[in-house]
C-alpha cells in the first residue's frame, strides 16, 4: 500500500497576501509556476508507480474543495499516463485550517493592529498551552485539524481495504502533516518539530500493517527565482495566474 501527500502548488497568496482578501482563502488560483510544479508533481508519482513490479491497479485521487488544490489535482491527472487514475474525489476534511477572525489576515502585526483583545488571548494560549492546541478567535487549532483528518483517515483506509492499493491525496501543508502524523502515530512534539511541505512537493508514505510503514520525502519542487517573486508581488494577471474557473 502506498500514499501520496501533496500539497498544492505554488499559489497566488505564496505570491502576495493580498490574494486571499482578492478572492477568499478558499478561491485562491494556483499560479501559472504553480501548475508547473504539479505537473512535475505528477510525473513523479507516475514514475514512481511505472517503476513498480508487476501491475498497478489505477490510483485513487482525494483532494481539499479549495481551488488551489483542485487545480493541482488536475495537474497531476493531466500528467499520468492512459488510464492509471481510477476514482477522483473530492473530501471537505481535507480542507485547510480555519484562522476565524484571522482569516485572510497572516500579517501579525495585522492581526493584533485589528484585533488586539483576541490576538492578546490567542498569544497567551500558545504560550501557555501550546501552538497546536491553541485556537484562534472563531477558528481551528491545530489539534482540530488532526481530528478531522483522523476522520479522513477512516475513508482512506476503507477504500484502501477495497483493493485501491494507491491513494494521492491533494491537500494543504497543516492537513498533509496532520495525516502523517495520524497515520504513523507520531506524538504531538513531532509535529510541532516538523516543517509543512514546500508547494508541490510529494510525500510518500509506504508499506504494510505486517511490516509498518514510513514516510519519504519522494519529490522536492522547484521553486521560484525569489527575486522574480518578488517582481511578481501584487501583480494580478493571465501570465501569473491559472484561470479561477480551472477544475470546476
Amino acid at each position: 500500500m502506498r500514499i501520496f501527500l501533496v500539497r498544492h502548488g505554488e499559489s497566488l497568496g505564496n505570491i502576495s497576501e493580498s490574494a486571499y482578501r482578492q478572492f477568499g482563502d478558499h478561491n485562491v488560483p494556483l499560479t501559472v509556476w504553480g501548475y508547473r510544479q504539479a505537473l512535475a508533481a505528477g510525473r513523479s508519482i507516475a514514475s514512481y508507480l511505472a517503476a513498480l513490479p508487476g501491475t498497478i491497479p489505477p490510483a485513487t485521487i482525494w483532494h481539499s474543495p479549495y481551488l488551489r488544490t483542485r487545480q493541482t489535482k488536475d495537474a497531476i491527472i493531466e500528467a499520468f499516463p492512459g488510464d492509471t487514475i481510477g476514482d477522483v474525489h473530492e473530501d471537505y476534511l481535507l480542507r485547510e485550517q480555519d484562522f476565524g477572525l484571522f482569516t485572510e489576515i497572516y500579517d501579525r502585526a495585522e492581526q493584533r493592529r485589528k484585533f488586539p483583545e483576541e490576538f492578546e488571548k490567542w498569544a497567551r494560549l500558545r504560550s501557555n498551552s501550546g501552538k497546536f492546541y491553541a485556537r484562534p478567535p472563531d477558528g481551528e487549532s491545530r489539534a482540530d485539524v488532526a481530528q478531522r483528518v483522523r476522520l479522513f483517515l477512516l475513508t482512506v483506509m476503507h477504500d484502501i481495504g477495497s483493493g485501491n492499493e494507491t491513494a494521492i491525496i491533494v491537500g494543504h501543508g497543516v492537513t498533509n502533516r496532520a495525516f502523517e502524523m495520524n497515520f504513523l502515530h507520531q506524538s504531538v512534539e513531532w509535529f510541532e518539530r516538523s516543517d509543512n511541505p514546500g508547494n508541490a512537493d510529494v510525500t510518500l508514505i509506504e508499506g504494510s500493517h505486517a511490516h509498518g510503514y514510513r514516510s519519504t520525502l519522494l519529490h522536492k519542487a522547484d521553486d521560484r527565482d525569489p527575486a522574480a517573486a518578488t517582481e511578481m508581488r501584487g501583480a494580478y494577471g493571465s501570465e501569473l495566474t491559472i484561470s479561477p474557473t480551472t477544475g470546476d
